[in-house]
């Protein structure tokens, strides 16, 4: 049976794409037009094949390999080869490593009270703003999440996260804008000049990251000069590796360990840093946008926060367990919003799904926000309704309906991680201060490698009052 699908273009799709306003938009309506599973010209893949049903979408969580060319517009970020795009037998030994350092749970606790101590310096900012001063939230959050990041798994601070951020945008907002294009239009020359420069930005804070590395805390040597005469694990930073747990944060350290090249350690260092800022950065941005369209579930949130904090201004670990509401608020808005609105894998062989037979070599689209807005799973998908995510309401639903972090063994490793960082975020601002959308600012969600804003997401934000509500 002939998987159905709109009849290909001369242009190879770039014009229904971007008449919809981009692939997020697209899949939406291609779902709606032609079912769960559906055939589609993508830019850089030729033929594809979109499967928007959880159900469906098991017969490809196998898969782990990505098809090379729809992700060609991240090369130019990496020295020693695409990361996104690593073959499965180099891939599997990279993830394995990478989950070591950044899945550990216990890790994630030791950290919570420095991601608090960022979110609070943040809180601290923008209460003591103007009245009337809007925020660009996605822009500070995104820097805050490199911070948290770069403290976390790279051992320090990263000098203007604001300018690194901008950095990335400029890279990737060009080189989707390539994938985009027809081939014969050539790159306006002061777009060329400004994405090398902030290319060579990235690689350069990258480079310092790397020098200013200290695998034990201060006083030791650079990457790969972990002095093992020394007594013990340094119990004082909260980077150095535990051998008695296998608990370590240590990204840097533990490439090195694994023997991997200069150049690897470098893009493995951006992509982190990449991967991470727009996760966690994003999701807070998005979840503070619909709190605030949502006033009765942003007084649930704070009723909770002060139930739970008392006096206190920031959660500790065991906290972010006892707020359940706030975790459904961040569940469903990365349900609504998920930072990453699609994926894709490319298969060998042939492939069974719903009837039909997706052929050896073809792309698998794997189209997040249409599974996240699949009406057979979230009846009135376009409402913000927490609720969803209750264990009554949750059980009985497919696994794969909820997948903001991906699926399969190319899911994001730094899944938790974000969780954490995001819960923690979330409860240090909306314990401190009140939102309000900027009057007369529209957000457009586009796509910019995430589900970004066009014009950022602009807030007003004031202290809350000791009673309740901001002023």
């Amino acid at each position: 049976m002939e998987i159905p699908g709109p009849e290909p273009c001369a242009d190879g799709g770039v014009g229904a794409i971007a008449r919809a306003g981009g692939l997020h938009a697209y899949q939406l309506w291609l779902h709606a037009e032609y079912g769960p599973v559906a055939r589609l010209q993508l830019p850089g893949a030729g033929t594809a094949v979109s499967i928007a049903d959880p159900v469906l979408l098991e017969a490809a969580v196998h898969l782990d390999e990505r098809p090379r060319r729809l992700f060609s517009f991240l090369d130019p970020l990496f020295e020693a080869g695409n990361l996104q795009v690593l073959p499965a037998d180099e891939h599997g030994p990279w993830r394995r490593l990478l989950l070591t350092v950044l899945a550990g749970r216990p890790s994630h606790e030791r950290h919570v009270a420095r991601f608090a101590a960022l979110a609070t310096g943040l809180a601290d900012r923008w209460a003591a703003l103007p009245a009337g001063r809007s925020v660009e939230l996605q822009r500070e959050l995104a820097g805050l999440s490199l911070r948290m990041v770069c403290g976390y798994a790279l051992g320090g601070e990263v000098e203007d996260p604001d300018g690194v951020v901008e950095a990335f945008e400029v890279v990737l907002a060009d080189q989707l804008e390539r994938l985009y294009r027809d081939p014969a239009e050539q790159a306006p020359e002061q777009h060329v000049e400004r994405t090398a420069r902030a290319l060579a930005r990235l690689r350069a804070t990258v480079d310092r990251v790397i020098a200013a590395h200290r695998p034990d805390g201060p006083g030791a040597g650079g990457p790969g000069t972990r002095d093992r005469g020394a007594g013990g694990p340094n119990t004082d930073n909260p980077n150095t590796d535990n051998p008695s747990t296998g608990d370590r944060s240590d990204l840097i350290g533990a490439l090195v360990e694994a023997g991997e090249s200069p150049a690897r350690i470098r893009d493995t260092v951006l992509a982190v840093m990449l991967a991470a800022h727009h996760t966690t950065g994003v999701a807070v941005s998005w979840t503070l946008h619909l709190l605030a369209a949502h006033p009765e579930a942003a007084a649930r949130v704070t009723e909770e926060l002060d139930r739970v904090l008392g006096d206190r201004p920031a959660p500790d670990h065991a906290d972010l367990h006892r707020l359940p509401y706030l975790g459904m608020v961040l569940r469903e808005s990365l349900r609504r919003y998920p930072p990453g609105p699609y994926g894709a894998r490319w298969t060998a062989g042939p492939l069974a799904v719903g009837g039909y037979t997706v052929p050896a070599g073809a792309v698998v689209l794997l189209p997040i926000l249409a599974v996240h807005l699949n009406p057979a799973y979230w009846p009135e998908p376009e409402r913000f309704r927490p609720e969803r995510f209750t264990p009554e309401e949750s059980a009985g639903r497919p696994r794969l309906a909820w997948i903001p972090f991906g699926l399969g063994p190319r899911a994001c490793e730094g899944a938790g991680l974000a969780m954490t960082e995001a819960l923690v975020l979330l409860a240090v601002l909306l314990k401190r201060l009140g939102f309000r959308p900027e009057p007369g600012h529209r957000v457009v969600a586009v796509e910019r490698f995430v589900l970004w804003a066009a014009d950022d997401i602009r807030m007003l934000v004031s202290p809350r009052a000791a009673d309740g509500p901001s002023r």
